[in-house]
């Protein structure tokens, strides 16, 4: 311990009575290491989180660290793997000089270790076990993002929504809400289509045709049966360590909306399910969101304005969410005031959009002890980080410059028959690894359609009546409504108020399980 002013705001700072995670070891500016430990109280977790660096500057192995403390706090995890790097969190770690060179000057018993995973992949695209939801469960609003809609678009797929709750159509894959669309631009469906008022038919056209887009890009593989259930990530292995949950998303890239909506889809299934527990000593989950820019990229202010909300409420649920990203402004405002523990890696000021991104960077932090926070932030070597988290109080900690912790896990991809052999014997592939493709939309249509055309063949088309002119009356003049008797009247408040029930179920972005 020094005289450093740093230091000893820091040792005080991060001095905690409960349980903390170790981050590592606080950096004098001069490079050397203090000898204080920089931590973050587990029981903070939930008020979530940030993780944020240039490429290459060491933000995965700042995730698999912090993912192997919480499970051995009994804590459960969940992330991306967009790399498949992440999995070598099931294998123990190989010692090489660098690395206990590294744990000893940290003061850090290091000791090669595994972890308990369980491995998903979307759709089954991948080794893991398939993750499926059903089209009615995750919802219109979300789609439109997927799909790149706008406002307009948007609000026309929830009446598409509307249509089939109140048909009693199940909506379960791409298919089913295709064969719905496609019916409703169809002769049959043509007066249907002009009772949901607000949906255009070059409207419907256009999301049939994102629609057969998505398709093609095989996203139907993960849209269907049997559906995940989002309350199986929160489970702890026999020895009472938390399970690590990953999802395999390497073969995803050309399809980022897809998944990053997903993610969103579960954290809003997650806050549909849980119930309200408050503060509590350690989370219930902890959520990393890796590649969080391609959540925000292009979405409308509705969406922006419904992750807010998620974010802020699901802490009462006792979940924690970490948002992974290159820079702290990919992340809109809203979110990211509320994220009260702060890890940054080096970030470069090669270009002046670089340079304004450290800029709004550093003004993101509490007042920092550091002459220059721009200079260490861009000087920051691999594996190093500024840290600043929420103590046991809720207040800002001091800004310190951390040389952070060596994973115990396998800093390398998990050896595949390693990865099949635990996806083989998971309880969860017994659960999920099976689709199933019960009667829905598509069936009913295309019955319904059998049907029709049927009786038109059994009963032949019989001459209309001709019927004598008469002279036409005098037109009689009505008498005004008013303008609630004609709202009241109207069709579009008659399906307002037939789906009503339907939409309060639905919940945070329109989601909705049929339970």
């Amino acid at each position: 311990m020094t005289d450093d002013p740093i230091a000893q705001a820091v040792a005080e700072g991060y001095a905690f009575d409960g349980a903390a995670l170790e981050l590592g070891g606080l950096v004098l500016e001069d490079g050397s290491l203090a000898g204080v430990p920089v931590r973050v109280p587990l029981a903070m977790l939930n008020r979530h989180g940030l993780v944020a660096g240039a490429t290459g500057t060491g933000k995965t192995r700042t995730l698999q660290l912090l993912a192997e403390q919480l499970s051995a706090q009994g804590v459960p995890v969940f992330a991306a793997d967009m790399k498949g790097d992440l999995s070598g969190l099931a294998q123990p770690g190989e010692a090489s000089e660098k690395l206990t060179a590294r744990a000893s000057t940290l003061g850090q018993q290091w000791q090669a270790t595994g972890f308990p995973v369980e491995f998903y992949a979307l759709g089954g695209v991948g080794q893991g076990v398939p993750l499926r939801v059903t089209m009615s469960a995750f919802g219109p609003v979300l789609l439109s993002k997927v799909l790149g809609l706008n406002d307009t678009q948007e609000s026309s797929l929830g009446l598409v929504f509307h249509y089939a709750d109140r048909a009693g159509l199940p909506l379960l894959d791409l298919a089913d809400l295709r064969a719905v669309v496609g019916h409703l631009l169809s002769d049959e469906g043509k007066g249907e289509l002009k009772e949901l008022g607000g949906l255009s038919s070059s409207t419907a056209g256009v999301i049939l045709r994102e629609l057969i887009g998505l398709q093609d890009q095989g996203a139907d593989a993960f849209f269907g049966e049997p559906e995940f259930a989002s309350a199986d990530l929160l489970t702890l292995a026999d020895d009472g360590r938390g399970v690590i949950s990953l999802v395999e998303l390497p073969q995803l890239q050309d399809r980022p909306a897809l998944f990053s909506t997903f993610l969103m889809w579960l954290l809003a299934d997650l806050f549909h399910d849980l119930p309200e527990v408050g503060d509590v000593e350690k989370p219930k989950l902890v959520f990393f969101f890796d590649e969080a820019h391609l959540l925000f990229d292009d979405a409308s202010e509705d969406f922006l304005d419904q992750v807010a909300q998620t974010v802020r409420l699901i802490r009462s649920k006792g979940v924690g969410i970490f948002f992974v990203t290159q820079r702290p402004t990919d992340v809109p405002d809203d979110v990211l005031s509320q994220l009260g523990s702060r890890v940054q890696h080096a970030l470069r000021a090669h270009t002046p959009n670089d340079a304004q991104a450290l800029k709004l960077t550093v003004a993101t932090y509490p007042t920092s002890g550091y002459a220059d926070l721009g200079a260490v932030i861009t000087g920051l070597g691999t594996g190093e980080a500024v840290v600043t988290v929420m103590d046991e109080d809720g207040a800002p900690t001091p800004v310190a410059w951390t040389r952070l912790r060596a994973p115990q896990a396998r800093m390398s991809p998990c050896d595949p028959d390693l990865l099949a052999a635990t996806v083989a014997a998971s309880p969860r592939q017994a659960s999920y690894g099976v689709a199933v493709d019960r009667e829905s939309a598509r069936e009913l249509l295309a019955k319904r359609l059998e049907a029709g055309a049927a009786k038109a063949g059994e009963e032949p088309a019989a001459p209309a009546p001709r019927r004598p002119e008469q002279p036409r009356p005098a037109p009689r003049k009505k008498a005004e409504k008013s303008v609630v008797d004609q709202v009241v009247g109207s069709s579009a408040f008659k399906q307002f108020a037939r789906t009503a029930a339907r939409e309060i179920a639905r919940g945070m972005f329109g989601t909705g399980r049929r339970r």
